[in-house]
């Protein structure tokens, strides 16, 4: 219809076709590269906020959290505890190191963790397992949920052992 040979039409479009498989790869590549790079980038002149994000983004996954956890050894990086009175939902940073988020602690669910969170933020921090108790007991938590917390450690700032905390 526009005046193109069918056998010239046919070769062009066998090397358009054949180029296509070659250009997807490559496109593909070039993306990667370019996520590479950024990565890179991100983890050479931000490395704890980096490293708090990428804990972030793979807490469902344990061999990946454990992999990263070991990288943050390698940079030398502290890794700090969950605390109930410093941790936010997920994986912080300050200048000592990073910080676990209470996301990271087995039998807590977004809820337990949004309310205890805004009890703190609206009452202060918690003085002892009492005082959390007392403060806490609008939000919905168990008694499952408390063991979590005490065995990470995230009770430790009050100055009890954990097993004593586990026997109160």
């Amino acid at each position: 219809k526009r005046g193109v040979l069918e056998k010239v039409s046919n070769k062009l479009f066998d090397e358009i076709t054949a180029f296509s498989a070659y250009a997807f790869n490559k496109s593909h590549a070039a993306a990667y590269a370019h996520i590479a790079y950024q990565t890179a980038y991100l983890k050479a002149h931000y490395p704890k906020p980096y490293m708090a994000a990428l804990l972030t983004s793979v807490l469902d996954f344990g061999t990946k959290l454990s992999q990263y956890l070991k990288e943050c050894e390698r940079l030398n990086f502290k890794v700090k505890a969950p605390s109930i009175n410093e941790s936010s939902m997920e994986f912080t940073f300050d200048n000592e190191g990073i910080r676990f988020g209470l996301l990271a602690v087995k039998n807590l669910g977004r809820n337990i963790i949004n309310g205890i969170i805004e009890v703190r933020e609206r009452e202060g921090n918690f003085e002892s397992l009492y005082d959390f108790a007392r403060k806490c007991k609008n939000v919905p938590i168990n008694k499952r949920a408390i063991e979590s917390l005490i065995k990470s450690g995230a009770f430790d700032s009050f100055g009890y052992t954990r097993r004593a905390l586990m026997q109160s």
